[in-house]
């Protein structure tokens, strides 16, 4: 019995090999890479906390294109700007699909979907997860809308100013006491594009809504976990496992319903000539086109895009805010130079705007600065092979993941003259006035660049300096006990839990 019980074990061994093998033999053109095992591929060997960090390593050896394993799924590399320039800005057809990457998918569809009836057909549904015609149109449908409603223009400046206010008046009632900003922030910056999408703003006291930005924050802190990669390479595995991620998965689903029931909302009071939000705009177009049977416009992209705009409009602008605070009150003589120049640009009475960003170089550099040295997502949303690509003399087979790590962008030490220090000079030239830099590209480059960038933009530019002319911000460990190194650093860079003390000018 023991003797047959072996045999079996060997003969579904030597087939997993085999599959393997035969696996790796497919991709003979494949980009170079480290020595992958079967099933776990390069896991043993990677930094689990930050697996970018041994992209950059492996990169010395195997160049800027390089083969890797997580777990069984393959995945091609780029680094540096040349690499993923190349990739994303020259061969852009190419590289333009996304990756069906399990935990946004789960996210997408919610934990447990019966009272969204989501279907196989609208798995990959939204603007973020989607490839083809779909992405097409929405993003298409997404940039429209947006700028329709203000994104980049005035009327998108007034919101902010507004909101602004509000985020001004909660640090005045701390009274100079230490506090965690991280839901001061998040609630403004969610404020704004909650009006984009939703048509209206929160109150900072109302429980739902903060509810809302405890999970979006929850979620984002698994995803950038170990537990979140597991999640994303054995994802049969971790929905069989009675582990503490279940309980915020099941946290999704309040995002489903809030979301849902903000569309029912809408189909009660829509005015089909005078359509108030992004989600107004969408059911217009989903009644135009109710009789076209390949459309595009249904409800499931309708919630799954609404989804995919609070969340990125949130998490990923309010937590570069968080570290800007971070990087200033650890640096406080760039905050006092920043401060002197708005106060001779702009002064502190009125409110500043997109126009004053010429006048203001110096601060200008700092935001571009900030982005770039907090390097949000250090290895992209991952992209996808959805044929076979031919690119730098090697053939990416169909159905290969493809990392263009932004890390290694904003880090290349052929862009930045100091890439690994926090140095506002990189953004300057010899003159004090703003310089650009190609390599600057915390928003990704391409057809799949994020479609919130200039409205991430504005936020930076004028919560940061209304923030400024108002507060000076300071630790209650002093500068030398800031610690600005990432807590998590696997899909997000997420800056550690700190307190400030915002001392009114």
């Amino acid at each position: 019995m023991e003797l047959s019980s072996s045999l079996v074990l060997v003969l579904v061994l030597a087939v997993l090999m085999l599959v393997w093998w035969k696996g790796k033999a497919s991709g003979f053109y494949l980009p170079p890479g480290p020595l992958a095992l079967p099933l776990i591929g390069n896991l043993l060997i990677m930094d689990k906390r930050a697996p970018f960090k041994s992209f950059m390593q492996w990169s010395k050896t195997y160049g800027p294109v390089m083969t890797v394993y997580l777990g069984p799924q393959r995945m091609v590399v780029l680094v540096g700007y040349d690499a993923v320039k190349e990739a994303l800005v020259d061969q852009a057809e190419d590289f333009s699909s996304r990756a069906p990457i399990p935990f946004p998918n789960r996210v997408v569809k919610g934990y447990g979907t019966s009272n969204l009836s989501f279907s196989l057909h609208y798995m990959f549904a939204g603007l973020l997860i989607s490839n083809g015609d779909r992405w097409r149109q929405l993003r298409r449908f997404t940039l429209t809308t947006l700028r329709d409603f203000g994104m980049g223009r005035k009327r998108m400046e007034r919101w902010i100013q507004e909101e602004s206010r509000h985020l001004l008046k909660s640090f005045e009632e701390t009274k100079s006491t230490p506090v965690d900003p991280i839901f001061f922030l998040s609630r403004a910056v969610s404020n704004v594009i909650c009006s984009l999408v939703f048509g209206q703003r929160f109150d900072y006291e109302d429980k739902n809504f903060l509810g809302l930005l405890q999970i979006l924050s929850r979620l984002l802190r698994f995803g950038s976990s170990p537990w979140g990669q597991l999640y994303n390479i054995f994802p049969r595995l971790m929905e069989h496992l009675s582990w503490s991620h279940h309980t915020i998965l099941r946290k999704i689903d309040d995002i489903h319903t809030f979301i849902l029931n903000k569309v029912k909302e809408h189909e009660q009071n829509l005015d089909f000539h005078d359509p108030k939000d992004f989600i107004d705009c969408f059911l217009i177009r989903l009644t135009q086109e109710k009789n076209n049977p390949d459309t595009e416009f249904h409800k499931n992209n309708l919630m799954a895009t609404a989804l995919n705009l609070f969340i990125a409009g949130t998490e990923t602008t309010s937590t570069t805010l968080r570290y800007a605070l971070m990087l200033l009150i650890k640096h406080p003589h760039i905050q006092e130079q920043m401060q002197r120049e708005i106060d001779r640009v702009i002064g502190q009475n009125r409110f500043p705007t997109m126009d004053d960003r010429k006048s203001l170089p110096f601060t200008d550099a700092v935001i571009h600065e900030v982005q770039r040295y907090l390097d949000i997502v250090p290895l992209n949303v991952p992209h996808y092979a959805m044929k076979d690509i031919t690119f730098r003399g090697y053939v990416i087979p169909k159905g290969t993941v493809i990392i263009p790590m932004l890390h290694s962008v904003l880090r290349d030490e052929g862009q930045w003259e100091t890439p690994w220090t926090f140095n506002p000079e990189h953004f300057l030239d010899a003159n004090g006035n703003f310089k650009k830099n190609p390599a600057f590209l915390p928003f990704s480059a391409g057809k799949r660049s994020c479609v919130g960038e200039s409205l991430a933009r504005m936020e930076l530019f004028l919560f940061i300096v209304s923030l400024l002319q108002k507060f000076s911000f300071s630790s209650p460990k002093g500068p030398d006990g800031v610690d600005t190194s990432p807590e998590l650093s696997s899909f997000a860079n997420m800056p550690r839990l700190y307190q400030l003390i915002a001392s009114p000018r």
